[in-house]
């Protein structure tokens, strides 16, 4: 199949475009590229998939510039979009929340028009933990309300799954929305807790644990989350005959549209994690204890009965063993001073613009 895959440059995005390479598929890149954080490890993303199975399609290309996502369906007409570009983070929302509005809902709303004027066979979209907001009861199920979001960026998400409803009930497009777990691995954010700790702990910098550490998360590697993703492809949702209007299940419809969590199902104490990256840095954290910040989630762990019902899979690796890959390429990378500035900016010349 053709694959449109937005943020391709990505965490997520690029995990799952090697993987879509590997199978068979031609894929679609689609990223911006912005400096949310350093680009250099976007294109350097770009470059480990490439060096694997060789070049592929990369268009740099905002999510918001109407016309040019709108030629961009036009042009490659893809059979299946996987949607994973967006404005992420949490904190960042406190400080730049029109980036929010431009990214993942005027950018999701040019996607959602792509697949309706050129029809695709399948929209899998990235949504969040972060949607069950202030909801605290554990395991979190699709089924769950989201009503109360506790930050911008969870709201975002939570708006792209009525939007994406909206237009699964109206223009019968095929939705899965994905609400993902606390994504680590090879490869990830540097804005995300597995770098900051691993750089803080290397250099012998303080690590600054908020709400004195007592966080539980439900940490999912990012393999389990490219295989369930790919399971999830050639299972576009069908509308739910039992969908009761008077007891609406709020994770189907009878709309083509579904919801499912993605995560480990194994809710870890924040300083566990921290112990464990000390074992496989072989070193350790100096840590500073702080009270909780506003918008963050005391704990999540998934119930991912509905993904394992229609998959056969759910997440299986474990924190101990997925931190120790993280660590070993965290090491190969940062560990390595020769400068790519200069092919990175000769790389994004190359980058097709629409």
């Amino acid at each position: 199949m053709k694959v449109l895959v937005t943020g391709a440059a990505g965490f997520i995005g690029a995990h799952t475009s090697l993987r879509l390479l590997r199978d068979g598929h031609q894929v679609i890149g689609l990223d911006n590229f912005n400096d949310y954080y350093d680009p250099s490890l976007k294109h350097a993303r770009v470059r480990w998939v490439e060096e694997q199975v060789g070049p592929f399609a990369m268009h740099q290309l905002d999510l918001a510039d109407r016309d040019g996502v709108a030629r961009l369906f036009a042009i490659e007409r893809p059979d299946v979009v996987v949607h994973l570009a967006a404005q992420a983070g949490v904190r960042y929302s406190l400080q730049n929340p029109l980036a929010y509005v431009d990214s993942n809902l005027s950018g999701f709303l040019n996607i959602l028009e792509g697949c309706r004027r050129h029809p695709v066979q399948h929209l899998l979209y990235a949504s969040s933990s972060s949607v069950y907001g202030a909801n605290q009861r554990t395991p979190y199920r699709v089924q769950d309300g989201v009503d109360h979001p506790l930050s911008l960026y969870a709201a975002t998400k939570k708006a792209n799954e009525a939007m994406a409803h909206s237009y699964s009930h109206l223009f019968g497009i095929p939705c899965s929305g994905l609400r993902f777990f606390t994504v680590y691995g090879p490869w990830g954010r540097p804005d995300m807790s597995p770098i900051q700790f691993a750089q803080a702990i290397s250099e012998g910098r303080p690590i600054q644990l908020y709400n004195h550490g007592r966080h539980q998360r439900d940490f999912t590697y990012i393999d389990d989350i490219v295989e369930s993703l790919v399971r999830l492809i050639p299972l576009p949702p069908r509308p739910n005959p039992d969908w009761n209007p008077e007891q609406p299940d709020p994770a189907s419809s009878r709309a083509p549209w579904r919801l499912f969590n993605i995560g480990g199902q194994r809710p870890e104490e924040l300083m566990d994690y921290l112990a464990l990256l000390e074992k496989h840095l072989q070193r350790d954290a100096k840590i500073e204890l702080l009270p909780l910040q506003p918008g963050d989630v005391l704990a999540t762990c998934a119930d991912a009965s509905a993904l394992e019902q229609v998959t056969g899979f759910t997440p299986r690796i474990s924190l101990d063993e997925g931190l120790a890959r993280f660590v070993a390429w965290f090491q190969r990378y940062y560990s390595n001073t020769v400068s790519h500035i200069g092919h990175d900016n000769a790389l994004t010349d190359q980058r097709r613009a629409l």
